[in-house]
Formats: C-alpha cells, sequence, structure tokens
C-alpha cells in the first residue's frame, strides 16, 4: 500500500526524512546538514504549539472564582469561558486539518497564529461574560492550528515506534505549560487581576508566532498535498471514521481527555472554594499533579515504547484512569466520611499521571493507521477529544459550587467509557498494527 512517502526506513520505526529536507524550498525547507542539528528546534517548537492550548487554559483557572465575582456570573456561566475555548479548539481543527493537507502546514498555521493572538488581546478587554465567552470560542478556533498541525507534522517525519516516542517527548515540553500556567497565573493576580492573565497570554502569542516564521519549515511537499475541496476532505474524514480501530483509539483518547478535562474545570472551585485553598496552593497542587503526568509520560517514551505493546501500555492507563476515578467518587460522596484536601489531591494524581500513558499512545496507534491524511487524521483526534471535554466541562459544576461529586462522576463515565472504546473497537487482542486502507478521497 502506498504509504504517503514514507521510506522502508520509516516503517521500522526510524525518522523519515522528508522531501523539503532534501529538496528545499526557499524560506519552506533546510538543507540536509542542517536537519541534523534542526531536531531539537523542531521539537521545541512544536512543543510549543502543543503547549499554547494548555497555557490558554490553565493560566486562567485560578482567575475563575475572580471571573465570577468581577462579571457578576455563575459558577457555572464562568465555566462556560472554559467550555467556548475547548469547543472552539475541537471546531477549528476540522477546518484547519483538511487545510494543512491541501495548502501545506505553515500557511494555515501562521494565519491560526495571527487569529489567535487579535482574540485573545480582545478578551483582555470583554466587559461581559458574554462577550468574554464569544472571544474565547475565537480564542479556541484560532488556537487549533497549533494543535493539529503540531500532530501532522510529527506524522510527516516519524512513524511506529519512533512516533510514539517524539509524542512522549512533545508530553514534556507541553506538559511544563500545566506546571508553570497556573503559578503564573496566580502570580499575575497578585499585581493585577483577570485581564492581565490575557494581556500575557497575547504575549506568548506574538512570541511563538515569530518563532514559527523562522524556526518551522514546511514538512509536506507539494507532490503529496491533496488538491480536492470540501468534498474530498469530507470524503477523507468519512473514509477514516469508518475505520473501526481508528475511530476506538479516537474515542478512547478522547474520553480520557474528558477525565482529565472534568479536573482542570472543576479543580478551582474543589480546592480553593470547597477545602478553602488560597491560589497559590492550587497552584502548586496542579503543577504537582503536571509533574505526575510528565514523569510517567517519559516512562512511557523512554522505557516502555519498543519494549511493552503499545496497546497493553494504554489497557493499564486507561484501567488507571477508571480506578482512580471510583476512589475519588466513594471519597466525595462520603463514603468515607470527610476525607480533606490530602486524600482528594492523591487521588487526582494518580488520574493525571495515567494520562501520561493514555495518551501519547491513543495519538501515535491512531495516527500509525493514517499516513495518507495526516492532517485530517488529526483533526478527527483533537475534534473528538475537545468536544467530548467541552460536554463534560459544564456538568462538574450542574451541582453548585459546594460538592465534587459531579466531578467524580464525569471522571468515572468517561474513564470507563473510554476503556469500553478501546477493547471493544480496538480488539487489541486481534489487531495488527498497520496503515489502515486509504480513506476515499485522500
Amino acid at each position: 500500500m502506498p504509504d504517503g512517502g514514507q521510506t522502508t526506513q520509516a516503517r521500522k520505526g526510524h525518522i523519515a526524512t522528508p522531501a523539503p529536507v532534501a529538496t528545499p524550498a526557499p524560506g519552506t525547507g533546510v538543507g540536509l546538514p542542517a536537519a541534523r542539528t534542526a531536531g531539537l528546534v523542531v521539537t521545541l517548537v512544536l512543543g510549543g504549539l502543543t503547549a499554547l492550548p494548555p497555557l490558554s487554559m490553565d493560566m486562567y483557572l485560578p482567575a475563575l472564582p475572580a471571573v465570577t465575582r468581577a462579571l457578576g456570573s455563575s459558577a457555572a456561566t464562568a465555566q462556560l469561558t472554559l467550555t467556548a475555548c475547548l469547543t472552539g479548539m475541537a471546531l477549528g481543527q476540522l477546518v484547519v486539518g483538511p487545510m494543512s493537507d491541501r495548502w501545506g502546514r505553515r500557511r494555515p498555521l501562521l494565519l491560526g497564529m495571527v487569529v489567535y493572538v487579535l482574540a485573545t488581546a480582545i478578551c483582555a478587554f470583554a466587559p461581559t461574560v458574554e462577550l468574554l465567552i464569544a472571544f474565547r470560542l475565537l480564542q479556541g478556533l484560532a488556537g487549533a492550528a497549533g494543535i493539529v498541525i503540531a500532530r501532522a507534522v510529527v506524522r510527516d517525519l516519524y512513524d511506529g515506534v519512533e512516533m510514539a516516542r517524539f509524542f512522549s517527548t512533545l508530553m514534556l515540553i507541553s506538559g511544563v505549560a500545566p506546571i508553570i500556567a497556573p503559578v503564573i497565573g496566580g502570580q499575575v493576580l497578585h499585581v493585577t487581576d483577570w485581564r492581565g492573565i490575557f494581556v500575557v497570554l497575547t504575549v506568548v502569542g506574538v512570541a511563538l508566532t515569530l518563532v514559527v516564521v523562522k524556526w518551522l519549515h514546511e514538512t509536506l511537499p507539494s507532490e503529496k498535498r491533496h488538491s480536492g475541496g470540501v468534498r474530498e476532505a469530507l470524503g477523507t474524514m468519512r473514509g477514516l471514521l469508518a475505520d473501526r480501530v481508528f475511530t476506538g483509539y479516537t474515542l478512547a483518547g478522547g474520553l480520557a481527555f474528558a477525565a482529565l478535562f472534568a479536573y482542570i474545570a472543576a479543580s478551582p472551585f474543589v480546592v480553593q472554594e470547597i477545602y478553602g485553598a488560597s491560589p497559590q496552593t492550587y497552584s502548586l497542587l496542579f503543577g504537582v499533579n503536571s509533574i505526575g503526568l510528565i514523569t510517567v509520560g517519559q516512562i512511557n517514551g523512554r522505557l516502555l515504547v519498543g519494549r511493552v505493546s503499545m496497546d497493553k501500555v494504554l489497557a493499564v492507563g486507561l484501567t488507571v484512569i477508571t480506578l482512580a476515578g471510583v476512589a475519588l467518587l466513594l471519597m466525595t460522596s462520603g463514603v468515607f466520611g470527610e476525607p480533606g484536601l490530602f486524600p482528594v489531591a492523591a487521588g487526582l494524581f494518580v488520574l493525571m499521571s495515567a494520562m501520561g500513558l493514555a495518551m501519547p499512545n491513543t495519538n501515535a496507534l491512531a495516527l500509525m493507521r493514517t499516513p495518507h491524511a495526516a492532517g485530517s487524521a488529526s483533526a478527527l483526534i483533537g475534534t473528538a477529544s475537545f468536544l467530548i471535554g467541552a460536554v463534560a466541562s459544564p456538568l462538574v459544576g450542574i451541582a453548585g459550587e459546594g460538592t465534587a461529586v459531579p466531578m467524580a462522576v464525569v471522571q468515572v463515565v468517561c474513564g470507563a467509557g473510554s476503556l469500553l472504546c478501546f477493547l471493544a473497537l480496538c480488539r487489541p487482542w486481534r489487531t495488527r498494527h498497520r496503515a489502515a486502507p486509504e480513506a476515499k478521497g485522500a
């Protein structure tokens, strides 16, 4: 089967040198000698692109109670500012992914980054919660470009085991964002109000745009681009979704992400309002949980991938996520009495850490089947994750600010659902991980 330009070496799990490196176009590629030294730079750029969404959401988390008070809204309405951003990132990927398969990776990415900067700057001046929700939606739509194109670039460059390892490396880089973002947000709130957080995000967006212009070269040569329009893009996506195994990994990853996002949306109120922690304490706990995710992700990439089946590792990760959710539900519902902050924080730490096994492996296993349409496949993976997360986020506040039970219920349902999708659709005991038949229109 044609494999979208991957070499025999790439099929064995090594890096595939993309055409723009060997035959550079002015301003869009690098020469072969430079490619040997550009790996770290490209990794950092892609890490920055994947870090931008968590930075956009997590830096804002300590300010959620302040936004609620300042704009005179309820907690559930304030959480819609997160939902709007997440929904925008989901829908934006459906547009940007096929665009990148048709026009290359750089142009859609740069357009998205410019719009992201403008939308973020406008958020800083939003006078009402309704306008803030609207511009957070636009911010998410534009920020989607970084997410989907970063994954597509990885698929352009890597295959097999090396792709899984690279995703774990990206998790190390992008995982720094959840650690430092709430800390930065908490410190910004010391010197200004919540609007200052969006000013900082605007500066970060400008800096990252300049870095992309300078360092990220085109990885999809013109001869491998799709020339069709909307009909072909829809046909490609329809063909991808018809692949049962691809759909299984996509849904499993999306539901696992929703369990993570239930924590992201609820934790500011759970930690600060229910347990009385300060924004700085909340930021510290959030950072510790993120360290757990990064550490497990590196164990996955450096020790497990290539030695243990990715399906087995993924099964363990999804099982631990589900069990951690059950433990949190038992604690928050009072089965063991009043647990206090520490046991609940420990349960959240275990759940977050297990994401280091689930997230890189679902991405890699799904993309391994789609060398012919990496942009569209990346869009579907991201859209599923963000749409399911957007549905989950308002549910965590459905019973008000005084209970963490809805958060735990959402985590249990999403964790069990991800495990069920993995087992029922992927059938890991049967499936050999080969590329799927080319999607219609690909």
